[in-house]
């Protein structure tokens, strides 16, 4: 069950749409939002700019600069939150109150953002992070972080507002661990959805279907509505075929996120980056 989805809220133009989604997840199950805002830390920036040889007055007055503009960031944020919460009714509250009904909570921490943010996660029972536009949001780095260091689900809205849960569920079905833990954490999601798709993408039939009509076996056996779907890539590939898919049955995508080296720089593969970059419709993350 999900009662626990952790939210970052950056400050930008992009946090609102951030919110309206967390909220309609929020609402599916009665759950809490933890709201939290990263601060830069100014003593950090300077010690790295030092390291770089900058003088010591150019560093002093940058960073005073940089700390101005976090504390507006942060008001800002901070600000919005208040504003989202006002509007939509919403309970703040830091603790379980025992009225139904979801509630919200402000976070804030100094430091590195994607280190805190793994780290509130791994407490959290979903992370809900919208992808960065126009330098707006997240950073890309964060949620791979995110993704790699929380050991929790990661759901990624799409850029338009979530109204509610998709009542469709599209399952990128690979026979890899990471895909086995995407769907067991989804699973609440998959419990709620009015249709499931098991879709695998390749050239050709082969033991990939064999392997999805066994998941799809064993989601009947919870009660769920699950069919198999076999897809051809298309020119533009895999990931591209699979999102298009999703996009016509208007349907959230559960995905494992997979690597093929345990190095930061390559554990994302070709397909992972790209719908994390660019998917255009909610997707569910798991490593």
């Amino acid at each position: 069950m999900i009662k626990t989805i952790l939210v970052p809220a950056t400050g930008s133009a992009a946090d609102d749409a951030v919110f309206t989604s967390a909220l309609a997840a929020a609402r599916a199950f009665d759950a809490h939002l933890d709201i939290l805002h990263v601060r830069v830390d100014p003593a950090a920036m300077v010690a790295a700019m030092s390291a770089d040889g900058g003088g010591a007055t150019m560093i002093t007055g940058l960073v005073a600069k940089i700390d101005e503009e976090a504390q507006q960031r942060e008001e800002k944020a901070k600000q919005q939150f208040q504003r989202f919460c006002a509007r939509e009714g919403l309970a703040v509250a830091e603790i379980p109150s025992g009225q139904p009904g979801p509630s919200a909570q402000w976070l804030r921490e100094t430091g590195d953002e994607a280190y805190w943010i793994a780290e509130h996660g791994r407490s959290a029972d979903l992370l809900l992070i919208g992808r960065s536009a126009d330098d707006q949001g997240v950073s890309m780095d964060t949620i791979e972080t995110a993704v790699l260091g929380s050991g929790r689900p990661i759901l990624i809205p799409p850029a338009t507002p979530l109204a509610g849960l998709p009542e469709t569920m599209v399952i990128a079905w690979k026979a890899a661990p990471e895909a086995a833990r995407a769907v067991t954490a989804a699973m609440p999601l998959l419990s709620r959805a009015k249709q499931i798709l098991i879709v695998t993408v390749a050239e050709e039939r082969g033991i990939s279907d064999e392997e999805g009509a066994r998941l799809m076996t064993a989601l009947r056996w919870h009660g769920l509505n699950a069919s198999t779907r076999h897809l051809q890539p298309d020119r533009l590939g895999a990931a591209d075929t699979l999102l298009a898919a999703a996009a016509e049955q208007g349907a959230l995508v559960v995905m494992g996120a997979y690597g093929h080296s345990r190095l930061r720089e390559w554990i994302f593969g070709g397909f992972t980056r790209h719908v994390l970059r660019g998917a255009a419709v909610p997707v569910l993350m798991m490593h």
